[in-house]
Protein backbone atom coordinates (compact mmCIF):
# COMPACT_ATOMS: atom_id res chain seq x y z
CA UNK A 1 0.00 0.00 0.00
CA UNK A 2 1.26 3.39 -1.10
CA UNK A 3 2.12 6.51 1.26
CA UNK A 4 -0.13 8.54 -0.35
CA UNK A 5 -3.45 6.15 0.04
CA UNK A 6 -2.34 5.25 3.16
CA UNK A 7 -2.45 8.82 3.88
CA UNK A 8 -5.75 9.33 2.38
CA UNK A 9 -7.27 6.08 4.16
CA UNK A 10 -5.86 7.63 7.62
CA UNK A 11 -7.59 11.06 6.94
CA UNK A 12 -11.20 9.08 6.15
CA UNK A 13 -11.50 7.65 9.22
CA UNK A 14 -10.28 10.34 11.08
CA UNK A 15 -12.95 12.32 9.46
CA UNK A 16 -15.67 9.62 10.01
CA UNK A 17 -14.55 9.85 13.77
CA UNK A 18 -14.98 13.29 14.21
CA UNK A 19 -18.41 13.01 12.61
CA UNK A 20 -19.00 9.86 15.16
CA UNK A 21 -18.23 11.97 17.86
CA UNK A 22 -20.28 15.06 17.08
CA UNK A 23 -23.42 12.40 16.31
CA UNK A 24 -22.69 10.89 20.06
CA UNK A 25 -22.46 14.75 21.04
CA UNK A 26 -25.58 15.51 19.76
CA UNK A 27 -27.23 12.65 20.64
CA UNK A 28 -26.96 13.32 24.49
CA UNK A 29 -28.25 16.38 24.11
CA UNK A 30 -31.43 15.16 22.64
CA UNK A 31 -31.78 12.37 25.06
CA UNK A 32 -30.86 14.44 28.17
CA UNK A 33 -33.22 17.16 27.35
CA UNK A 34 -36.13 14.58 26.23
CA UNK A 35 -36.11 11.80 28.98
CA UNK A 36 -36.98 12.81 32.50
CA UNK A 37 -33.87 13.19 34.42
CA UNK A 38 -35.37 11.87 37.95
CA UNK A 39 -36.45 8.70 36.77
CA UNK A 40 -33.94 8.20 34.32
CA UNK A 41 -31.44 9.09 36.81
CA UNK A 42 -29.74 5.73 36.76
CA UNK A 43 -28.88 6.15 32.55
CA UNK A 44 -27.42 9.31 32.76
CA UNK A 45 -25.47 8.68 35.60
CA UNK A 46 -23.78 5.76 34.25
CA UNK A 47 -23.19 7.35 30.99
CA UNK A 48 -20.83 10.55 33.37
CA UNK A 49 -19.32 7.71 34.78
CA UNK A 50 -18.45 5.90 32.12
CA UNK A 51 -17.37 9.04 29.69
CA UNK A 52 -14.95 9.75 33.09
CA UNK A 53 -13.62 6.17 33.36
CA UNK A 54 -13.07 6.52 29.13
CA UNK A 55 -10.86 9.39 30.08
CA UNK A 56 -8.51 7.53 32.31
CA UNK A 57 -8.46 4.60 30.87
CA UNK A 58 -7.25 5.83 27.47
CA UNK A 59 -4.64 7.51 29.30
CA UNK A 60 -3.52 4.22 31.54
CA UNK A 61 -3.47 2.69 27.88
CA UNK A 62 -1.40 5.61 26.22
CA UNK A 63 1.59 4.54 29.23
CA UNK A 64 0.46 0.76 29.25
CA UNK A 65 -0.35 -0.12 25.87
CA UNK A 66 1.15 2.33 23.71
CA UNK A 67 4.88 3.02 25.80
CA UNK A 68 4.47 -0.50 27.70
CA UNK A 69 5.20 1.06 31.17
CA UNK A 70 3.43 -1.18 33.78
CA UNK A 71 2.15 1.89 36.05
CA UNK A 72 -0.71 1.19 38.83
CA UNK A 73 -0.65 4.72 39.76
CA UNK A 74 -3.50 6.35 38.49
CA UNK A 75 -5.65 6.61 41.52
CA UNK A 76 -3.37 8.55 42.55
CA UNK A 77 -2.57 11.39 40.06
CA UNK A 78 -7.28 11.00 40.01
CA UNK A 79 -6.85 11.98 43.70
CA UNK A 80 -4.32 14.93 42.92
CA UNK A 81 -6.47 15.90 40.06
CA UNK A 82 -9.76 15.80 42.10
CA UNK A 83 -8.18 17.63 45.10
CA UNK A 84 -6.83 20.47 43.34
CA UNK A 85 -10.13 20.72 41.43
CA UNK A 86 -12.13 21.50 44.31
CA UNK A 87 -9.98 23.22 46.11
CA UNK A 88 -9.68 26.06 43.62
CA UNK A 89 -13.42 26.13 42.59
CA UNK A 90 -14.98 26.19 46.34
CA UNK A 91 -16.24 29.65 46.50
CA UNK A 92 -15.26 31.88 49.37
CA UNK A 93 -18.09 32.33 51.15
CA UNK A 94 -18.80 28.75 51.05
CA UNK A 95 -15.02 27.61 52.22
CA UNK A 96 -15.69 27.90 55.90
CA UNK A 97 -18.51 25.30 56.23
CA UNK A 98 -16.89 23.31 54.30
CA UNK A 99 -13.05 23.25 56.34
CA UNK A 100 -15.37 24.01 59.70
CA UNK A 101 -13.36 21.33 61.66
CA UNK A 102 -10.01 23.24 60.68
CA UNK A 103 -11.26 27.02 60.92
CA UNK A 104 -11.21 27.59 57.76
CA UNK A 105 -9.49 26.92 54.68
CA UNK A 106 -5.77 28.32 53.98
CA UNK A 107 -6.53 28.86 50.47
CA UNK A 108 -9.04 31.12 49.60
CA UNK A 109 -9.25 31.81 46.05
CA UNK A 110 -11.68 30.57 42.93
CA UNK A 111 -11.14 30.50 39.50
CA UNK A 112 -15.07 30.54 38.92
CA UNK A 113 -15.63 32.74 41.30
CA UNK A 114 -12.70 35.49 40.28
CA UNK A 115 -14.10 34.63 36.35
CA UNK A 116 -17.38 35.40 37.39
CA UNK A 117 -16.55 38.64 39.00
CA UNK A 118 -14.11 39.59 35.89
CA UNK A 119 -17.58 39.19 33.47
CA UNK A 120 -20.37 40.16 35.53
CA UNK A 121 -22.34 38.16 38.25
CA UNK A 122 -25.40 37.56 36.22
CA UNK A 123 -26.57 36.77 33.06
CA UNK A 124 -23.97 35.51 29.93
CA UNK A 125 -20.75 37.14 31.55
CA UNK A 126 -21.63 35.13 34.99
CA UNK A 127 -22.36 31.72 32.85
CA UNK A 128 -19.16 32.34 30.72
CA UNK A 129 -17.41 33.31 33.50
CA UNK A 130 -18.44 29.80 35.60
CA UNK A 131 -18.01 27.78 32.46
CA UNK A 132 -14.14 29.50 32.24
CA UNK A 133 -13.02 29.08 35.55
CA UNK A 134 -14.23 25.30 35.47
CA UNK A 135 -12.34 24.54 32.37
CA UNK A 136 -8.93 26.66 33.96
CA UNK A 137 -9.41 24.53 37.27
CA UNK A 138 -9.61 21.30 35.48
CA UNK A 139 -6.58 22.53 33.70
CA UNK A 140 -4.48 23.41 36.66
CA UNK A 141 -5.69 19.59 37.90
CA UNK A 142 -4.01 17.83 35.26
CA UNK A 143 -1.08 20.40 35.56
CA UNK A 144 -0.66 19.31 39.58
CA UNK A 145 -0.88 16.01 38.40
CA UNK A 146 1.51 15.94 35.82
CA UNK A 147 3.89 17.73 38.20
CA UNK A 148 4.20 15.12 40.99
CA UNK A 149 4.43 12.62 38.49
CA UNK A 150 7.39 14.32 37.00
CA UNK A 151 8.51 14.94 40.50
CA UNK A 152 8.28 11.07 41.40
CA UNK A 153 9.47 9.99 37.47
CA UNK A 154 12.85 10.74 38.20
CA UNK A 155 13.58 7.81 40.32
CA UNK A 156 10.45 5.78 39.53
CA UNK A 157 11.00 5.33 36.00
CA UNK A 158 14.41 3.59 35.99
CA UNK A 159 12.51 0.51 37.21
CA UNK A 160 10.93 -1.80 34.55
CA UNK A 161 7.96 -4.09 34.62
CA UNK A 162 6.57 -5.00 38.50
CA UNK A 163 9.14 -3.26 39.83
CA UNK A 164 7.44 -0.42 38.28
CA UNK A 165 4.05 -1.26 38.80
CA UNK A 166 4.75 -1.83 42.37
CA UNK A 167 6.32 1.83 43.42
CA UNK A 168 3.52 3.09 41.55
CA UNK A 169 0.92 1.30 43.49
CA UNK A 170 2.80 2.29 46.87
CA UNK A 171 2.90 6.23 45.40
CA UNK A 172 -0.95 6.04 45.33
CA UNK A 173 -1.28 4.48 48.84
CA UNK A 174 0.49 7.22 50.23
CA UNK A 175 -0.83 9.95 48.88
CA UNK A 176 -4.17 8.68 49.69
CA UNK A 177 -2.99 8.74 53.51
CA UNK A 178 -0.87 12.10 53.66
CA UNK A 179 -4.69 13.77 52.09
CA UNK A 180 -5.83 12.13 55.02
CA UNK A 181 -3.50 13.96 57.49
CA UNK A 182 -4.95 16.23 59.70
CA UNK A 183 -1.96 18.71 59.63
CA UNK A 184 -3.14 19.28 55.86
CA UNK A 185 -6.78 19.72 57.13
CA UNK A 186 -6.68 23.70 56.27
CA UNK A 187 -5.50 22.30 52.54
CA UNK A 188 -7.02 18.80 52.68
CA UNK A 189 -10.07 19.10 54.95
CA UNK A 190 -8.07 15.83 56.12
CA UNK A 191 -10.60 13.03 56.13
CA UNK A 192 -13.71 14.56 55.16
CA UNK A 193 -15.07 15.33 52.19
CA UNK A 194 -14.61 18.37 50.14
CA UNK A 195 -17.60 19.95 48.78
CA UNK A 196 -20.00 22.46 47.27
CA UNK A 197 -17.64 23.04 44.13
CA UNK A 198 -19.30 23.36 40.48
CA UNK A 199 -20.45 20.35 39.12
CA UNK A 200 -22.00 18.88 36.17
CA UNK A 201 -25.30 20.54 36.88
CA UNK A 202 -23.84 24.17 36.95
CA UNK A 203 -23.50 24.10 32.88
CA UNK A 204 -27.47 23.35 32.60
CA UNK A 205 -29.00 26.72 31.03
CA UNK A 206 -31.45 28.11 33.76
CA UNK A 207 -33.80 31.59 32.57
CA UNK A 208 -34.24 34.09 35.27
CA UNK A 209 -36.77 32.45 37.49
CA UNK A 210 -34.19 29.62 37.82
CA UNK A 211 -35.65 27.10 35.68
CA UNK A 212 -33.77 24.54 33.38
CA UNK A 213 -33.91 25.53 29.99
CA UNK A 214 -31.39 23.25 28.46
CA UNK A 215 -29.68 20.47 30.11
CA UNK A 216 -26.15 20.18 29.67
CA UNK A 217 -24.46 18.27 32.61
CA UNK A 218 -23.89 14.89 30.42
CA UNK A 219 -23.25 16.70 27.58
CA UNK A 220 -20.12 18.73 29.32
CA UNK A 221 -18.77 15.76 30.70
CA UNK A 222 -18.35 13.62 27.31
CA UNK A 223 -17.47 16.96 25.40
CA UNK A 224 -14.27 17.41 27.96
CA UNK A 225 -13.76 13.68 27.78
CA UNK A 226 -13.95 13.30 24.59
CA UNK A 227 -11.98 16.69 23.59
CA UNK A 228 -9.28 14.92 25.93
CA UNK A 229 -9.04 11.51 24.26
CA UNK A 230 -8.77 13.28 20.74
CA UNK A 231 -5.57 15.30 22.32
CA UNK A 232 -4.21 11.67 23.14
CA UNK A 233 -4.73 10.26 19.92
CA UNK A 234 -3.10 12.96 17.97
CA UNK A 235 -0.15 12.09 20.06
CA UNK A 236 -0.21 8.52 19.71
CA UNK A 237 -0.24 9.27 15.75
CA UNK A 238 2.40 11.93 16.14
CA UNK A 239 6.46 11.38 15.94
CA UNK A 240 6.42 10.73 19.71
CA UNK A 241 3.74 8.81 19.37
CA UNK A 242 5.64 6.46 17.23
CA UNK A 243 8.67 6.88 19.25
CA UNK A 244 6.69 5.40 22.28
CA UNK A 245 5.45 2.75 20.63
CA UNK A 246 9.21 1.47 19.46
CA UNK A 247 10.34 1.98 23.06
CA UNK A 248 6.98 -0.99 23.65
CA UNK A 249 8.43 -2.91 21.08
CA UNK A 250 11.91 -3.38 21.87
CA UNK A 251 13.72 -0.18 23.98
CA UNK A 252 17.20 -1.47 22.54
CA UNK A 253 16.89 -1.05 18.73
CA UNK A 254 14.43 2.31 19.58
CA UNK A 255 17.77 3.63 21.42
CA UNK A 256 19.91 2.26 18.77
CA UNK A 257 17.49 4.58 15.97
CA UNK A 258 18.31 7.46 18.17
CA UNK A 259 14.98 7.47 20.93
CA UNK A 260 15.98 9.26 24.18
CA UNK A 261 14.63 6.25 25.98
CA UNK A 262 14.82 8.50 29.34
CA UNK A 263 12.67 11.32 27.72
CA UNK A 264 10.29 9.54 26.07
CA UNK A 265 9.46 7.33 28.95
CA UNK A 266 9.34 10.72 31.09
CA UNK A 267 6.96 12.29 28.98
CA UNK A 268 4.16 9.53 28.46
CA UNK A 269 4.81 9.09 32.40
CA UNK A 270 3.74 13.12 32.64
CA UNK A 271 1.10 13.48 30.12
CA UNK A 272 -0.80 10.31 31.37
CA UNK A 273 -0.82 11.59 34.48
CA UNK A 274 -1.50 15.15 33.33
CA UNK A 275 -4.99 13.41 31.76
CA UNK A 276 -5.93 11.14 34.97
CA UNK A 277 -5.61 14.24 36.78
CA UNK A 278 -8.56 15.54 34.40
CA UNK A 279 -10.14 12.63 34.80
CA UNK A 280 -9.93 13.15 39.16
CA UNK A 281 -11.66 16.35 38.58
CA UNK A 282 -14.18 14.75 35.67
CA UNK A 283 -14.77 12.39 38.54
CA UNK A 284 -15.23 14.56 41.33
CA UNK A 285 -17.72 16.94 39.79
CA UNK A 286 -19.68 13.50 38.78
CA UNK A 287 -19.45 12.51 42.68
CA UNK A 288 -20.56 15.94 43.87
CA UNK A 289 -17.62 15.62 46.55
CA UNK A 290 -13.85 14.44 46.68
CA UNK A 291 -12.92 12.39 49.07
CA UNK A 292 -9.13 10.59 49.16
CA UNK A 293 -11.06 7.53 50.57
CA UNK A 294 -12.19 7.08 47.49
CA UNK A 295 -9.15 6.93 45.20
CA UNK A 296 -8.20 3.45 46.66
CA UNK A 297 -6.48 0.18 44.64
CA UNK A 298 -9.39 -1.11 43.63
CA UNK A 299 -10.02 1.99 41.44
CA UNK A 300 -6.81 1.47 39.52
CA UNK A 301 -7.33 -1.95 39.14
CA UNK A 302 -11.03 -1.40 37.33
CA UNK A 303 -9.26 1.01 35.19
CA UNK A 304 -6.59 -1.73 34.42
CA UNK A 305 -9.44 -4.22 33.87
CA UNK A 306 -10.80 -1.74 31.01
CA UNK A 307 -7.78 -1.44 29.36
CA UNK A 308 -7.29 -5.29 29.26
CA UNK A 309 -10.99 -5.67 28.07
CA UNK A 310 -10.57 -3.06 25.55
CA UNK A 311 -7.50 -4.65 24.01
CA UNK A 312 -3.98 -2.74 25.39
CA UNK A 313 -2.81 -0.79 22.65
CA UNK A 314 -6.25 0.44 21.48
CA UNK A 315 -7.94 3.39 22.19
CA UNK A 316 -11.35 3.05 20.70
CA UNK A 317 -11.12 -0.38 22.55
CA UNK A 318 -10.51 1.29 26.17
CA UNK A 319 -13.32 3.68 25.04
CA UNK A 320 -16.01 1.31 24.22
CA UNK A 321 -15.17 -1.44 26.96
CA UNK A 322 -15.62 1.84 29.95
CA UNK A 323 -18.89 1.79 28.95
CA UNK A 324 -19.90 -1.56 28.93
CA UNK A 325 -17.86 -1.66 32.08
CA UNK A 326 -19.53 1.03 33.68
CA UNK A 327 -23.19 -0.24 31.99
CA UNK A 328 -23.37 -3.55 33.18
CA UNK A 329 -22.27 -3.32 36.52
CA UNK A 330 -24.31 0.39 37.55
CA UNK A 331 -27.55 -0.51 35.21
CA UNK A 332 -27.70 -3.14 33.28
CA UNK A 333 -27.17 -6.29 35.80
CA UNK A 334 -28.82 -4.62 38.61
CA UNK A 335 -32.12 -6.53 38.32
CA UNK A 336 -29.88 -9.60 39.54
CA UNK A 337 -29.66 -7.97 42.95
CA UNK A 338 -33.55 -7.66 43.43
CA UNK A 339 -35.21 -11.01 44.77
CA UNK A 340 -37.95 -12.22 42.34
CA UNK A 341 -40.81 -15.54 42.43
CA UNK A 342 -41.89 -16.78 38.78
CA UNK A 343 -45.44 -15.76 38.09
CA UNK A 344 -46.42 -18.36 35.74
CA UNK A 345 -45.86 -22.10 34.97
CA UNK A 346 -44.77 -21.13 31.04
CA UNK A 347 -41.83 -18.88 32.85
CA UNK A 348 -41.11 -21.27 34.96
CA UNK A 349 -40.54 -24.14 32.81
CA UNK A 350 -38.55 -21.76 30.01
CA UNK A 351 -35.97 -21.42 33.13
CA UNK A 352 -35.35 -25.40 33.32
CA UNK A 353 -34.79 -25.34 29.62
CA UNK A 354 -33.00 -22.47 29.08
CA UNK A 355 -30.86 -24.07 32.18
CA UNK A 356 -30.27 -27.47 30.34
CA UNK A 357 -29.73 -26.44 26.92
CA UNK A 358 -27.04 -23.61 28.40
CA UNK A 359 -25.34 -26.79 30.45
CA UNK A 360 -25.34 -28.51 27.16
CA UNK A 361 -23.93 -25.74 25.03
CA UNK A 362 -21.20 -24.84 27.60
CA UNK A 363 -20.06 -28.31 27.79
CA UNK A 364 -19.70 -28.12 23.97
CA UNK A 365 -17.93 -25.36 23.36
CA UNK A 366 -15.33 -26.10 26.12
CA UNK A 367 -14.82 -29.86 24.92
CA UNK A 368 -14.35 -27.73 21.23
CA UNK A 369 -12.27 -25.93 22.79
CA UNK A 370 -10.22 -28.49 24.64
CA UNK A 371 -10.54 -30.72 20.84
CA UNK A 372 -8.86 -27.57 19.19
CA UNK A 373 -6.07 -27.33 21.74
CA UNK A 374 -4.89 -31.05 20.60
CA UNK A 375 -6.52 -32.30 23.80
CA UNK A 376 -8.19 -36.04 22.70
CA UNK A 377 -8.36 -38.50 25.22
CA UNK A 378 -11.26 -38.69 28.10
CA UNK A 379 -8.73 -37.96 30.53
CA UNK A 380 -7.92 -34.64 28.76
CA UNK A 381 -11.52 -34.12 28.55
CA UNK A 382 -12.90 -34.84 31.83
CA UNK A 383 -12.65 -31.19 33.01
CA UNK A 384 -14.37 -29.86 30.54
CA UNK A 385 -17.97 -31.66 31.44
CA UNK A 386 -17.74 -30.44 34.87
CA UNK A 387 -19.50 -27.36 34.83
CA UNK A 388 -22.24 -28.23 32.56
CA UNK A 389 -22.82 -31.23 34.74
CA UNK A 390 -22.75 -29.01 37.95
CA UNK A 391 -25.39 -26.73 35.82
CA UNK A 392 -27.46 -29.44 35.18
CA UNK A 393 -26.86 -31.00 38.44
CA UNK A 394 -28.09 -28.14 40.06
CA UNK A 395 -31.43 -27.73 37.49
CA UNK A 396 -32.62 -31.02 38.41
CA UNK A 397 -32.55 -30.00 42.08
CA UNK A 398 -34.05 -27.01 41.63
CA UNK A 399 -36.73 -29.38 39.17
CA UNK A 400 -37.16 -31.73 42.08
CA UNK A 401 -37.90 -28.54 44.88
CA UNK A 402 -40.87 -27.36 43.08
CA UNK A 403 -39.70 -23.89 44.18
CA UNK A 404 -41.10 -20.64 42.09
CA UNK A 405 -38.21 -18.67 43.99
CA UNK A 406 -35.91 -17.14 40.97
CA UNK A 407 -32.81 -18.39 42.23
CA UNK A 408 -30.06 -16.95 43.07
CA UNK A 409 -31.13 -13.45 42.78
CA UNK A 410 -30.01 -11.37 46.15
CA UNK A 411 -28.11 -8.82 47.04
CA UNK A 412 -24.59 -9.06 45.91
CA UNK A 413 -25.22 -11.67 42.76
CA UNK A 414 -24.98 -9.08 39.96
CA UNK A 415 -21.53 -8.70 41.10
CA UNK A 416 -20.72 -12.57 40.69
CA UNK A 417 -22.61 -12.83 37.01
CA UNK A 418 -20.16 -9.62 36.21
CA UNK A 419 -17.17 -11.13 37.23
CA UNK A 420 -18.24 -14.50 35.26
CA UNK A 421 -18.83 -12.26 32.43
CA UNK A 422 -15.69 -10.66 32.48
CA UNK A 423 -13.65 -14.42 32.77
CA UNK A 424 -15.58 -15.19 29.82
CA UNK A 425 -14.56 -12.21 28.24
CA UNK A 426 -10.81 -13.11 28.93
CA UNK A 427 -10.78 -16.11 28.18
CA UNK A 428 -12.26 -16.17 24.93
CA UNK A 429 -10.77 -12.58 23.74
CA UNK A 430 -6.95 -13.23 24.63
CA UNK A 431 -6.17 -9.52 23.65
CA UNK A 432 -9.38 -8.09 24.40
CA UNK A 433 -12.17 -7.11 22.28
CA UNK A 434 -10.30 -4.90 19.94
CA UNK A 435 -6.47 -5.97 20.01
CA UNK A 436 -4.38 -3.31 19.19
CA UNK A 437 -6.80 -2.21 16.37
CA UNK A 438 -9.37 0.90 16.35
CA UNK A 439 -13.04 0.51 15.22
CA UNK A 440 -12.99 1.90 12.14
CA UNK A 441 -10.43 -1.20 11.37
CA UNK A 442 -13.15 -3.46 13.40
CA UNK A 443 -16.05 -2.34 11.32
CA UNK A 444 -13.86 -2.99 8.33
CA UNK A 445 -13.16 -6.96 9.56
CA UNK A 446 -16.77 -7.12 10.27
CA UNK A 447 -17.91 -6.19 7.06
CA UNK A 448 -15.58 -7.98 5.03
CA UNK A 449 -16.61 -11.22 7.05
CA UNK A 450 -19.97 -10.39 5.95
CA UNK A 451 -19.24 -10.14 2.46
CA UNK A 452 -17.41 -13.27 2.82
CA UNK A 453 -20.39 -15.14 3.69
CA UNK A 454 -22.24 -13.82 0.73
CA UNK A 455 -20.34 -14.38 -1.89
CA UNK A 456 -20.03 -18.18 -0.03
CA UNK A 457 -23.62 -18.32 -0.31
CA UNK A 458 -23.29 -17.46 -4.20
CA UNK A 459 -20.62 -19.67 -5.01
CA UNK A 460 -22.01 -22.29 -3.07
CA UNK A 461 -25.45 -21.83 -5.08
CA UNK A 462 -23.79 -21.61 -8.21
CA UNK A 463 -21.93 -24.81 -7.83
CA UNK A 464 -24.85 -27.09 -6.82
CA UNK A 465 -26.79 -25.60 -9.80
CA UNK A 466 -23.88 -26.57 -12.20
CA UNK A 467 -23.79 -29.90 -10.66
CA UNK A 468 -27.12 -30.46 -11.15
CA UNK A 469 -26.88 -29.37 -14.64
CA UNK A 470 -23.99 -32.19 -15.10
CA UNK A 471 -25.87 -35.04 -13.49
CA UNK A 472 -28.62 -34.39 -15.96
CA UNK A 473 -26.45 -33.80 -18.91
CA UNK A 474 -25.03 -37.49 -17.79
CA UNK A 475 -28.16 -38.94 -17.69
Amino acid sequence: MSAVTLEKKTKKGSFLALIGVLVVLGLTIVLENTLDPNANIIVFTALKKGAVYALVAVSMNLLNGFTGLFSLGQAGFMLLGGYAYAIFTIPSDMRESVYYLFDGSAINFSFPEFFTNLFGGGGVGGAVGMVLGVLIAIIIAGLVAAFVAWLIGLPVLKLKSDYLAIATLGFAEIIRAVFQWNNLGRITNGANALKNFPTFTNFNITNADGQIVLRLSTFACFAIAALCIWLIVLLINSSYGRAFKAIREDEIAAEAMGINLAKHKRMSFIISSFFAGVGGALLAMFMNQVQAKTFTSTMTYEILLIVVLGGIGSVSGSTIAAFLYVLCSEWWLRFLDVPAVFKSTGRYWTFIAVLAVAAVLITLLLVWRRRKGGAKKPKELWSAFLPGAVILAYDIYYLSTGSTDVPFLNSGFRMVVFSVIIMVVVLFFRRGLFGDRELPHVLRQIGAFFKRLASGGKKTAAAAAAKGKEDGANE
